[in-house]
């Protein structure tokens, strides 16, 4: 599927990792764990873009001219809960970004997502912001998230999610064609509930251990 601004990461360490983060007997510490992998290794391409500036260092040997990365700052926001689960993976890479919250939920009459919590760094504007969240469903909560924080001044915005499926890509590349979107699937279809099939069940039940 050949779509804008999408990224499918097919690397087999991330795929061979899905194949278990997807089998139903995957029990919740492993699961936790291969999230925060996945998430790792995402976040590894999403900031493949960074900008580095040159500096030196002096080696045991001699003065060397090597990059560093120049200051760029860094805002990871997870969708509330299951986003949760992929910040330890990206603090990995990139420990000095600062972590921002969004909670939503589904009105019932208008199966629109309302915001219940929002807390992002004072200077959202600055800062280049990873919103993270395992699943990409309908593509309503990515969305909404997306909004608020444009609405509160962030605009270099980009979507790390392991599975999505083409509802939610769709609508996050209608609403937000800005937005790069980082997957590690595209699954065939939802089912009558939302949920993403054949995918994983649901990420925050498998997370936390509420099943």
């Amino acid at each position: 599927m050949k779509k804008e601004n999408l990224l499918i990461m097919d690397h087999p360490l991330i795929q061979h990792k899905l194949s278990i983060l997807r089998d139903k007997n995957t029990g919740t510490k492993e699961f936790k764990e291969l999230v925060d992998e996945i998430a790792t290794l995402i976040a590894y391409e999403a900031t493949r873009d960074l900008p580095l500036v040159k500096t030196t260092v002096e080696t045991p040997l001699e003065v060397a001219t090597t990059k560093i990365l120049a200051g760029k700052k860094l805002a990871i926001v997870p969708i509330l809960r299951a986003g949760l689960g992929m910040v330890g993976g990206m603090l990995n890479l990139i420990p000095a970004a600062k972590i921002g919250h969004i909670g939503l939920y589904r009105d019932h009459e208008t199966l629109e997502p309302v915001e219940y919590y929002c807390k992002l760094p004072s200077d959202i504007e600055d800062r280049q912001i990873f919103v993270v969240d395992p699943m990409l469903a309908t593509g309503g909560s990515a969305s909404a998230a997306i909004g608020f924080i444009k609405q509160r001044g962030g605009k270099n915005i980009k979507l790390m999610c392991i599975l999505a499926a083409e509802n939610g890509i769709d609508r996050i590349q209608r609403e937000h064609p800005d937005v790069q979107i980082y997957c590690a699937a595209v699954d065939e279809r939802l089912n009558e509930h939302g949920y993403i099939c054949p995918g994983l069940g649901d990420a925050g039940d498998r997370l936390f251990g509420t099943l």
